[in-house]
């Protein structure tokens, strides 16, 4: 069909229009002023530090990425081999990406408060805007060409298919190791320079008489921008490539259903860059309300290019398919089931703001709980974290039964899961503000804080740079739970796409309870997000317990420090968190490989799939509770320190303080973690398929290397 070419070039002009517009941004940003040398000097030396990170983990996953190539290619072929090659290049580029334009950007905020929040704001989201339409431009850039460079090669659309799903292990393995590697980094640097700074020498954050100050904003580059773009770019990517999938295996390989969300894919990213235009403040000052208009106009211009899409290829390509028939031979129906993934992304962000913003219940609940000391401190946070998996779970649950009905999944119940695929494809149409959103907060939270080691006039601090700090807070718990949300879905239609791989919809792999097998996979499938998170939550306390030892170290041992008269070495403590951080992540993300390999080949295909459900399940709620847990902890810390209960200094800040260290790991590297490794394992499953057909030779796969 002739539409399926047009399609494809469609979104690979809308990828690169992504580019561009990244690129263009990117050199507005760098011609902006950078402020007196001080300010320049302590950039640079966050720069430095973020470049030496990243240069050793690309470097250690690159040894690992060459074996697995060479496993990939014996054992599944070429295409899915450099599908796997591109899939963790483009996860690479696109953490590469939100690094360092945060980190060239942050100095630019400090200085663009001296003109006006506004001025600031714009610096700041313009910043991180880079970073998003760079990502959604890329993935929908990668999908695409790879797609066209396979099948034009092979000339067959089964194998271009399957290559793709390397292209989804090469991206979500990279993404592994951007969270953990990023996420111990960022927290242990966190950690100690809290314990010491605060807790002990009653210092401000940022201070930079503390010697861990500089590691503590690389980590916020490393964790945030780094992690979280490699995050989104795999998740986007795996969720558009599961939807095409299911649609190939339901309504066939030449169905422009199969390419239909690399449509909706390129209809966002026009949307995503006109709903930059949206984020300005207005008379009311609200910082968090000229982010959320931006967020708005890009969903509601998505939700009517979505529209347009759909009446184009039910009215016009496909009016008389059984496609066309199964979603009622209405565009109205599939805008609706598009219009839940955009709903689902508002409301997982209103959800996670009540959670973890400083104006509502929850935070302040656990600010009041530290008058009380560390342990009710830490037992209220324990509290809010499991009440706030309860609403976002049942916002998912509707979401998935509202687009499964909507797409006719009763009667065709392959259309539905088609159907649930769209609904988080439209979710993640949203990734590329999402990602300016949440890139915006570490790049606040630098601009602060070099304003702090600059010694810059505090009223640019109190008036313009601590409110937009304290929004950068917000947007990142928000954003994390939009990540979590989206991978939910996600996982659902690759496990779905799992279900339906050994066979046609009608004899998919059936799940009993009485079958010891089913029962065996979900007991270890549950456990496996419980000990990926014991493992980073130690990872971090080690890393942590050093840079502690050699913070108290430096206060001990050069004179001078406390009163300002001696510099601390700040690079010590930059070299410790990167050498954790990158020993430490090796056996973690090897967890999410051995697991379902170890599973499939020795219990069976059957109990591999209940192992994807059990995942699913714990890591969902895992991922939620920590990162809310985690938020709330934080922003009561930062309550506390507005003067709230006695205000910095008293036993209550002490007890806060707590709190938030043990939150930091929750809300910045264990749970932001599971996203990837609920989908590594689940897009591992996947590729595995052939030769699990081949080990158990009694079910036929439908898609073959």
């Amino acid at each position: 069909m002739e539409v399926i070419p047009t399609i494809l070039v469609f979104a690979i002009i809308c990828g690169v229009l992504g580019l561009i517009y990244g690129i263009s941004v990117s050199f507005w940003v760098n011609k902006q002023p950078a402020g007196s040398p001080r300010m320049q000097e302590i950039a640079a030396a966050i720069k430095e530090g973020a470049d030496a990170f990243l240069k050793r983990e690309y470097t250690t996953f690159s040894v690992v990425g060459v074996v697995i190539f060479g496993l990939v290619w014996i054992l599944l072929g070429w295409p899915a081999a450099f599908g796997f090659l591109f899939g963790a290049v483009g996860s690479a580029t696109a953490g590469y990406v939100g690094m360092m334009v945060s980190v060239r950007a942050n100095v630019k905020v400090t200085q663009a408060a001296h003109v006006s929040l506004k001025h600031a704001l714009a610096m700041a989201f313009r910043g991180g805007s880079v970073a998003g339409l760079m990502v959604v431009g890329l993935a929908l850039l990668s999908i695409a060409a790879y797609y066209k460079v396979v099948y034009a090669i092979t000339g067959s659309a089964e194998e271009a298919f399957f290559a793709l799903i390397g292209l989804c292990f090469g991206c979500a393995l990279v993404a592994v190791f951007a969270r953990i590697g990023g996420g111990i980094y960022t927290k242990a640097a966190d950690v100690g320079a809290d314990l010491v700074g605060k807790a002990e020498k009653g210092i401000p954050e940022d201070d930079p008489r503390n010697p861990a100050v500089i590691a503590d904003q690389v980590g916020d580059n490393v964790g945030d921008c780094a992690g979280m773009a490699a995050d989104l770019y795999e998740t986007y990517i795996v969720t558009l490539v599961a939807t095409m999938l299911i649609a190939m295996a339901v309504f066939g390989y030449e169905s422009v259903w199969a390419f239909f969300p690399l449509f909706l894919g390129g209809i966002s990213i026009v949307a995503s860059i006109l709903g930059t235009f949206f984020v300005y403040l207005d008379k009311k000052q609200y910082i968090m309300g000229a982010l959320y208009k931006g967020l708005a106009a890009s969903g509601i211009l998505a939700a009517i290019g979505f529209f347009g899409a759909a009446v184009l290829v039910i009215g016009v390509i496909e009016p008389d398919t059984f496609c066309a028939v199964a979603f009622g031979g209405s565009p109205l129906i599939v805008l609706l089931i598009a219009c839940i993934g955009l709903v689902v992304t508002g409301l997982i962000v209103v959800i996670t703001e009540y959670f973890t913003a400083k104006d509502w219940g929850p935070v302040k609940t656990i600010a009041a709980a530290s008058t009380t000391g560390h342990g009710t401190n830490v037992i209220a946070g324990l509290a809010v974290g499991m009440r706030a998996t309860a609403m976002p779970a049942i916002v998912i649950v509707s979401a998935i039964v509202g687009s499964f009905l909507l797409g006719g999944g009763i009667v065709h119940p392959g259309i539905g899961l088609y159907a649930i695929g769209l609904a988080a494809a439209a979710m993640l149409s949203m990734t590329g503000v999402v990602v300016a959103i949440d890139s915006y907060g570490p790049i606040t939270d630098n601009a602060a804080g070099i304003a702090e080691m600059a010694e810059m006039d505090k009223k640019y601090r109190s008036e313009i740079l601590d409110p937009l700090d304290s929004v950068g807070n917000t947007t990142k718990a928000v954003t994390k739970g939009y990540a979590i949300g989206s991978a939910a879905l996600c996982a659902l239609v690759l496990f779905a796409k799992y279900t339906m791989a050994f066979g046609p919809l009608e004899i998919e792999l059936v799940f009993m309870l009485a079958d010891p097998f089913v029962i065996v996979g979900l007991l270890i499938g549950g456990g496996i997000p419980f000990y990926f998170g014991s493992k980073l939550m130690m990872a971090v306390g080690k890393a942590a317990g050093s840079v502690v030892d050699e913070v108290r170290r430096q206060f001990r041992e050069i004179l001078g420090i406390m009163e300002g008269t001696a510099k601390p070495q700040y690079g010590t403590c930059v070299d410790i968190v990167t050498k954790s951080a990158i020993r430490e992540m090796i056996v973690p993300a090897s967890l999410t490989i051995i697991a379902p390999v170890t599973v499939g080949f020795i219990l069976g295909p059957v109990a591999l799939g209940a192992m994807l459900i059990g995942v699913i399940i714990t890591g969902l709620y895992l991922a939620i509770s920590m990162t809310s847990g985690g938020g709330a902890w934080d922003n009561a810390k930062k309550l506390v320190e507005d003067g709230a209960h006695g205000g910095k200094g008293s036993e209550t800040h002490k007890a806060a303080v707590t709190g938030d260290t043990v939150g930091d790991p929750y809300k910045d590297t264990a749970g932001p973690a599971m996203n990837p490794l609920i989908k590594v394992i689940n897009v591992v499953a996947l590729l595995i398929v052939p030769l699990l057909a081949k080990t158990y030779p009694g079910l036929v796969p439908s898609l073959v290397a």
